[in-house]
C-alpha cells in the first residue's frame, strides 16, 4: 500500500516548483545549510517550565502523515526521524487513536526497534477520554511504541469541564510517563474550557492549533500558559481558518504559490516559506515548540532551519502578519 497523496504535501512541493529559479536557489541554499553543512548552527531550545529541561523549538507531527506500516512507509518515516535527530531535533508528537494518525504509533515503535534512534527522541503521545481513563490505554500505547516509558502523555481534545487529568498524574507518579499535558484539537472545544482545565490541573504541557492564518491562540490561551508556567506545543502551523472563522486545514503554502519570500525575511534568517511561517510562531516567546507534520525528509530539514539563526522581533512579526493578510 502506498501513502495517500496529501494536499498539504502536494501544495508545498508545487509551491517550491512554482517559485522559479531564484526561489529554488534560495531553497537549495537553505536546505544545503541545514543538511549538508559539516557544523550547522544548533537548533534553538526553550525550557520546559516545570523542570527547565531544554526542548528544541522544532519537532515533528505525525497526524495525516503515517497511515500504514508498509515497508515504503517505514523507510520514509525512518529517514524523516533520522533527519530530525541528526539536525538537532528531538520531539515527535503522535496519538493512540486511529483517526488522523493511522498506524503512527506502531510505525514509531518499529523504527525504534530497528534503529538506534530511541534515546535521541522525546516521545509525546495522547490518550482519549470518554467517561474515564484507565491504565490499559497507556499500556497499549507503550506496547505499540515498544518503550517502557513515554516522555509526554496528553489528554486529547479536551472540551468538557468535567474531564479529569488525575489518572495522568498517577501514571507520572508511577514512573510510566515523564510529563503530562492536554490538547485542544482544531475545531473542537472552546478556549474558556481549555483554560479552565489548564488552571485546575496545571499540566506540564498544552498543545493548541496556531498559525499565521489562525492566530486566536495569541489572544488568550498562550498568555495564560505563560502565566501558569505551562509548556506549549503548536500543531497545524501551516493551517488557516475558514471564512466562518473556524480552524481549517487550508494550507498557507497555497497562498504563496509562485511567490518568493520577501527580501526582508533575510533579517531573521528565513530562507523559505516554511521557515517564514514557523519563525513567526517561534518568535512568540510563549511558544515552546512547533510540530509541523511531514513524511518527507527534505521538508523535515527545511522545517529545522526555522529553529536556527535569528527570530523576528515583535515589530517584524507584525509586519509578517500584515504581509500574509494582504495576500488574502
Amino acid at each position: 500500500m502506498h501513502l495517500p497523496r496529501k494536499p498539504r504535501e502536494i501544495t508545498r512541493r508545487r509551491g517550491f516548483a512554482l517559485a522559479g529559479g531564484f526561489g529554488m536557489a534560495r531553497l537549495a541554499a537553505g536546505l544545503g545549510e541545514a543538511v549538508a553543512a559539516t557544523n550547522p548552527p544548533p537548533i534553538m531550545t526553550r525550557p520546559i517550565p516545570t523542570t527547565n529541561e531544554p526542548l528544541p523549538v522544532v519537532g515533528l507531527g505525525t497526524a495525516q502523515q503515517w497511515f500504514d506500516d508498509q515497508p515504503a512507509t517505514l523507510a520514509a518515516c525512518t529517514e524523516v526521524i533520522r533527519t530530525l535527530a541528526d539536525g538537532g531535533g528531538r520531539l515527535i508528537d503522535t496519538a493512540s487513536n486511529g483517526g488522523g494518525y493511522g498506524a503512527a504509533e506502531g510505525v514509531l515503535g518499529e523504527v525504534f526497534a530497528q534503529t538506534d534512534l530511541r534515546p535521541r527522541i522525546f516521545i509525546a503521545t495522547k490518550v482519549e477520554q470518554d467517561f474515564f481513563l484507565n491504565e490499559g490505554a497507556l499500556k497499549a500505547a507503550l506496547a505499540r511504541l515498544r518503550v517502557s516509558k513515554i516522555d509526554l502523555i496528553q489528554l486529547h481534545s479536551v472540551n468538557l469541564l468535567w474531564q479529569n487529568v488525575g489518572p495522568l498524574r498517577e501514571w507520572k507518579a508511577q514512573g510510566l510517563v515523564r510529563y503530562i499535558g492536554i490538547t485542544k484539537d482544531s475545531g473542537y472545544g472552546d478556549w474558556g474550557t481549555v483554560e479552565s482545565i489548564m488552571r485546575r490541573w496545571r499540566p506540564d504541557f498544552l498543545q493548541v492549533d496556531y498559525s499565521m492564518r489562525n492566530r486566536a491562540a495569541e489572544n488568550r490561551i498562550l498568555p495564560a500558559a505563560a502565566e501558569l508556567g505551562v509548556a506549549t506545543l503548536i500543531n497545524e502551523p501551516f493551517g488557516g481558518v475558514s471564512g466562518h472563522g473556524a480552524p481549517s486545514r487550508s494550507n498557507l503554502f497555497r497562498s504563496v504559490a509562485g511567490k518568493q519570500p520577501p527580501d526582508w525575511a533575510s533579517e531573521f534568517d528565513a530562507a523559505t516559506w516554511g521557515q517564514f511561517f514557523l519563525k513567526y510562531l517561534i518568535g512568540n516567546p510563549a511558544v515552546t515548540a512547533v510540530i509541523p507534520g511531514t513524511n518527507k525528509a527534505s521538508h523535515m530539514a527545511d522545517n529545522l532551519g526555522a529553529g536556527r539563526g535569528r527570530l523576528p522581533d515583535a515589530t517584524q512579526r507584525q509586519r509578517m502578519a500584515r504581509f500574509i493578510e494582504e495576500l488574502a
